[in-house]
């Protein structure tokens, strides 16, 4: 539907909230955007006790246990097909997603086909059919990733991917600054990292998605390169699009590069906002 809004999912760490400037830039280009949080993110995040404790403990925020430990791609896909649902009226919508986000529209796609008209992953995971998130990373072609050394104590105890965006030390937050945002204005970036929350459930980089013909292989899809970014380096994002292509040849992927680091909603939102605006 040509009046369908354009349903933006975030990745992880963040919210909505991200999208904000993009949903913006749509309204001014006639288009309606509507940004949905992802399970165990924005409104419905979690955080371990040991983040708001004071003294704070530096020992108990890397060992306890993460309150979404466990949520994995199922139950993420749960939410945003409920929420495309809501959004379309039942009718397909357009689906745009970032980073982490991208498995979980991949899973919630090859569950329900018929709730997407178009899939855009902007600098986002397109994981290959049976293939965990996790694997990526450590590929040639992602090992230069700034993500990584962010994380908190052993995934494996806490069952989280766990970041500490509230750390006082200047270098855990430039080292923030660089894997996420860039080329994000400095104070925008400052603001963007202290709503960030600290757990992301490590069972969503562990599942993976079998992938269909009749599924996600049959969905138009999109892929905005971020050339520039540190998060999820430009040669692993053409990665996904090789393997998605050779899976899928009559349905090639349409690519789009884009010069800008991991957060291009935050850094280029107009752009960003200029490639949605035609989408179906």
């Amino acid at each position: 539907m040509a009046d369908a809004p354009i349903v933006l999912l975030h990745g992880f760490y963040h919210g909505s909230w991200a999208w904000t400037e993009v949903i913006a830039e749509l309204a001014a280009r006639g288009r309606a955007g509507v940004a949905v949080d992802m399970a165990a993110h924005g409104l419905l995040a979690k955080s371990p006790l040991a983040a708001h404790r004071r003294p704070f403990d530096p020992a108990a925020y890397a060992t306890e246990p993460s309150p979404v430990a466990g949520i994995g791609l199922d139950a993420a896909a749960d939410l945003l097909i409920a929420q495309l649902s809501r959004a379309g009226g039942g009718n397909p919508v357009s689906v745009v997603t970032h980073s982490m986000g991208g498995a979980v529209l991949t899973r919630a796609a090859e569950r329900e086909p018929a709730l997407v008209s178009h899939m855009v992953y902007l600098a986002a995971y397109m994981p290959a059919t049976g293939t965990p998130c996790l694997a990526y990373p450590s590929l040639p072609e992602g090992s230069s990733n700034r993500f990584m050394p962010l994380l908190v104590g052993d995934p494996a105890a806490t069952g989280a991917l766990r970041i500490d965006p509230r750390s006082p030390d200047p270098a855990v937050q430039d080292a923030i600054r660089e894997a996420f945002y860039g080329d994000v204005d400095p104070s925008t970036a400052a603001a963007a990292a202290a709503l960030l929350s600290c757990d992301a459930p490590l069972a969503m980089v562990t599942d993976s998605t079998e992938l269909t013909a009749h599924g996600w292989g049959s969905l138009p899809r999109s892929y905005v390169v971020c050339t520039e970014d540190r998060t999820l380096p430009a040669p692993l994002q053409r990665l996904f699009i090789r393997q998605a292509d050779a899976a899928f040849p009559a349905n090639l992927t349409r690519v789009v590069e884009l010069p800008a680091s991991h957060s291009a909603f935050l850094s280029v939102p107009g752009r960003v906002a200029e490639l949605l605006a035609d989408l179906p």
